[in-house]
């Protein structure tokens, strides 16, 4: 990482002299040519309006209040400085706030590293990688859904940002809660480490109601997840997930909406394409997870149902995976489900599965890739023979996998 650390100040110098700052409820200046960019230095807590043309970089942790709506225009780039520990830069969007983000197919909006020196109108970096991680924090969405909490309690604190900030609280009792709408939305580079094991994920859905509509997702090169999901009710369309550092997919504390249309695409630190546990406390609700296509990697495991995991999935293509070894290659290349109370929901039907196909390595079974009885749900299928997986032709020309041909071999 040293040699980006030299990057990242050169650019962060050369960006600070050309942009102004300005407190967070203060109005953009809007003068200027397209591109000139804005530093956001404090919490939002008044309504306020981020423009097309405009890049905004995050000076920090930068909170959207309760009671507040923040609109982010087409087109607009959002830039997060460098920073670890308590000072990871973020965006979060608090219980009881808004954020109205919509994008377009011909205009994302773009959440990336202030070292990214991509401008208005681009889609792809012009000189960062997409497998370039950890460069800042991430997008955190917080609402009063219920979640299953230890314990019981009705909120609790986000991962990923100090339990000294109030913002950072999520859950409640309202599954229909509205955090606002997100569309159109390509979250780069991000997770930067607060802590030891304690990283920002791309896409942080805490206690997100169904009120919330999310929509055209991509998240690329996070350290940490690439969207995590921590109980609520929201539901996601069209995720695009490519080079997670941990998981892909997270699913936690009885989230309750459903993941529609999805592509992941492992790279060399993905652990898991699909991470998904189970409740933490009495409160029990379950997820829907249908319509995806998974591309793996030779690090990388199909998927692994954790502690009491419960829900619903279906229509799922696998492929590129390694073969599974209970010798040298333990836990990757296979579907898997860990712990007992995750095998009995699977037994008695409240963890369900079918249509899952699956391409697989040379030699290795079905049984073999699809473990504790779920090979009953599938079928092994010929290179790009899929008669399941997702509809790739949502994520043409507004994301940069599109734009960098990474989805050439999915059908």
């Amino acid at each position: 990482m040293k040699k980006y650390n030299y990057l990242l100040t050169l650019i962060t110098a050369s960006l600070l002299g050309l942009s102004s700052c300005i407190e967070g409820n203060d109005k953009p200046d809007t003068d200027g040519d397209n591109g000139s960019s804005v530093e956001i230095t404090s919490n939002i807590t008044t309504n306020t309006t981020w423009e097309t043309g405009k890049v905004y970089v995050l000076g920090g942790r930068i909170a959207v209040t309760s009671g507040v709506t923040l609109t982010i225009q087409p087109g607009v780039i959002v830039k997060g400085q460098a920073g670890s520990g308590a000072n990871a830069t973020a965006l979060v969007i608090a219980r009881g706030a808004k954020i109205m983000a919509e994008g377009t197919a011909s205009q994302p909006i773009i959440f990336t590293s202030i070292a990214d020196e991509i401008e208005p109108g681009q889609v792809a970096s012009p000189n960062l990688d997409p497998t370039l991680e950890g460069l800042w924090g991430g997008l955190l969405v917080l609402g009063r859904a219920k979640g299953s909490f230890a314990g019981d309690i009705m909120e609790t604190q986000i991962e990923g940002i100090p339990a000294s900030d109030i913002n950072g609280l999520y859950g409640g009792n309202d599954d229909a809660d509205n955090s606002g709408v997100l569309k159109y939305i390509s979250i780069r580079h991000g997770g930067a480490n607060i802590g030891e094991g304690n990283e920002i994920n791309g896409l942080t859905l805490g206690g997100v109601g169904s009120g919330t509509v999310i929509e055209n997702i991509e998240v690329v090169a996070n350290q940490d997840d690439g969207i995590e999901w921590f109980g609520g009710t929201v539901s996601v369309k069209n995720a695009l997930i490519w080079n997670s550092g941990d998981d892909a997919v997270d699913t936690d504390q009885s989230w309750a909406g459903t993941l529609d249309n999805f592509i992941v695409i492992c790279g060399t630190n993905t652990d898991h394409a699909l991470e998904i546990d189970g409740p933490e406390g009495a409160y029990n609700a379950a997820h829907t997870v249908t319509n995806g296509s998974i591309k793996g990697h030779p690090n990388s495991e199909f998927a692994d149902f954790r502690a009491g995991a419960r829900g619903t999935f279906s229509n799922l293509y696998f492929f590129n995976f390694p073969a599974p070894s209970a010798n040298n290659n333990a836990g990757k290349g296979d579907l898997s489900l860990s712990g007992d109370n995750t095998i009995a929901n699977f037994a008695e039907g409240i963890l369900t599965f079918s249509k899952l196909e699956a391409t697989l390595a040379e030699g290795v079974t079905l049984d073999q890739a699809f473990r504790n009885g779920t090979s009953a749900h599938a079928s092994s299928v010929a290179a790009q023979a899929n008669t399941v997986g997702a509809d790739k032709s949502a994520f043409a020309n507004w994301t940069w996998a599109a734009a960098a041909n990474a989805l050439s071999d999915f059908k």
